[in-house]
């Protein structure tokens, strides 16, 4: 069973989804799906995932210079 996890991010436009998609790709390594809501005022980021720990996204999304933080349910 997939784990939902969603995060606000500093992630603003389409084009810096493009720059990031190869993190998150690699992240999730054929094993989730991942999708921004930047209609959101959140810029939520939504990742749907079997192993991938939400401790893990955080630290890769900063790594690459993005705020991220996990929202409660």
């Amino acid at each position: 069973m997939k784990t939902v996890l969603v995060f606000r991010t500093s992630v603003a436009d389409s084009f810096t989804i493009r720059k990031i998609k190869p993190l998150l790709d690699k992240l999730m390594n054929n094993d989730g799906d991942w999708n921004f809501d930047l209609e959101d005022c959140d810029n939520i980021l939504r990742v749907e995932t079997l192993k991938v720990q939400a401790s893990v996204i955080i630290k890769n999304m900063e790594s690459a210079g993005f705020l991220c933080s996990e929202l409660d349910d």
